[in-house]
């Protein structure tokens, strides 16, 4: 399996203007989903070999990546 960054617009791609207008105007949402986006690109960099590290560390990154998304995903249908 090729391994992909997960941003939040390529997840839920049909959101894609309420999320950039609460990026751009929700500063609760902007620092949450720079985070995610932080997170994301660790755990890409991670299993690309870049970055060694332990499988529990890894678990615990994919384990917030997904409580972040559920978060902004739930402020994305509160904002719809």
């Amino acid at each position: 399996m090729p391994l992909t960054h997960h941003p939040l617009v390529q997840e839920f791609p049909k959101l894609k203007a309420q999320i950039h207008t609460l990026k751009t105007g929700n500063n609760f949402f902007h620092h949450l989903m720079e985070r995610y986006e932080l997170i994301d690109k660790k755990i890409y960099r991670i299993e690309s070999g870049e970055e060694p590290t332990s499988d529990e560390y890894v678990d615990r990154l994919g384990k917030e990546r997904l409580q972040l998304k559920d978060e902004l995903y739930k402020i994305i249908l509160k904002n719809k």
